[in-house]
């Protein structure tokens, strides 16, 4: 079993640049394949995680150039990280990237849908000396300075990490939360709907160009791996759509939680738009400019409030284009909490993609 979190780089290998050594003799060029049961399959759920965002932000703003999708975000931030003076020097030092190991302590799979920060950084806090040095064991010597400090004292290093994940939080993720959550969001209604209309084959379609399923086996075709795990007691598994860890994936086991696969939801190179989508100009001259533009503008789902503040529509208005669609089997509405979210369908997608 794999006892730690595993991140993966599809084409990097180790992160020379990185200050945090990197693991000892990590196997090369090998494959990871999970086996399920029906009642793994059963238990298989999704999740969103604040944390997870925090720590694959902390790979980007590292190396921007491996992940370039965000550089806008990258160049707001460093901005504003500076301006109010946040440190996050132990938080980077366990952050390398390109990343084969994260320490499994920082990276725990959520245990409810959407906890909030403050959930999931309690759980961070009662991490105990021995996960802290079963998750720092991977790593080669010498450790960097507050990496090392942390091994020899669990306790104040698990605190100063706390706190420093509330801070960069605070400055560097929370301003664009909403537009994260909506697209994780979107994910996974996006998700749901393929697995009822066509079974756990469709849940795993395309949710990332290195992971594959067939007859009751998820295969992860990444380097560093030959292994094949069954997933323990029908636990199922953790799918966390998450925007930062775009292109890569990580896989989280060896918890006493489920197992987790972390992954980059549809839609990411939209998150940092600023100018509207495209819009079909032949879509656009048989259903009308407006609703062709609200179609596009639902690359991942959203309000109503969201999309008059997108176009300029009078929330009416975008309600009342919204309907005509939903009537015409474009759009289809849910409920998300106390948000009513309006995605794409099928028919939609095709229409938009011109076929």
């Amino acid at each position: 079993m794999i006892d730690h979190a595993q991140g993966f780089d599809p084409d990097r290998i180790l992160a020379a640049r990185s200050p945090l050594p990197a693991p000892r003799s990590p196997p090369e060029d090998l494959v990871l394949t999970l086996d399920f049961s029906a009642q793994d399959v059963a238990a298989t759920r999704f999740a969103c995680s604040r944390l997870l965002e925090v720590v694959t932000s902390v790979q980007v703003l590292k190396d921007p150039g491996a992940k370039a999708v965000h550089l806008p975000w990258v160049r707001r931030t460093r901005e504003r990280l500076a301006a109010a003076g946040v440190r996050y020097d132990l938080l980077s030092q366990l952050v390398p990237m390109p990343a084969w190991h994260l320490p499994g302590f920082l990276i725990p799979m959520p245990s409810a849908t959407a906890p909030d920060l403050e959930t999931e950084l309690a759980l961070l806090a009662s991490t105990t000396p021995a996960a802290v040095r079963t998750g720092l064991a991977p790593l080669a010597e010498p450790l960097p300075p507050l990496v090392a400090a942390l091994r020899a004292d669990p306790g104040a290093g698990i605190a100063r990490l706390v706190a420093e994940v509330r801070a960069y939080w605070a400055v560097a993720v929370a301003p664009y939360w909403p537009r994260i959550e909506r697209l994780a969001e979107g994910e996974i209604l996006y998700r749901a709907r393929r697995m009822a209309a066509a079974g756990p084959a469709a849940l795993f379609e395309g949710l990332h160009h290195k992971v594959s399923w067939r007859d009751g086996r998820l295969t992860l075709a990444q380097r560093r791996y030959d292994i094949e795990e069954r997933l323990d007691a029908g636990r199922g598994l953790v799918l966390v759509p998450c925007a930062f860890i775009w292109p890569g994936m990580v896989w989280q086991s060896g918890n006493a939680g489920q197992p987790g696969l972390v992954y980059p939801p549809r839609g990411v190179a939209t998150l940092w738009e600023t100018t509207g989508p495209t819009v079909p100009e032949g879509l656009a001259r048989v259903i009308g400019r407006t609703r062709a533009r609200l179609l596009a503008e639902l690359a991942a789902p959203a309000s109503t409030t969201e999309l008059a503040a997108r176009t300029g529509l009078s929330p009416a208005n975008v309600s009342h284009h919204l309907t005509a669609l939903r009537g015409a089997g474009l759009t289809a509405r849910h409920r998300t909490g106390r948000t009513v979210l309006y995605a794409r369908t099928e028919a939609s997608e095709l229409l938009l993609d011109g076929r």
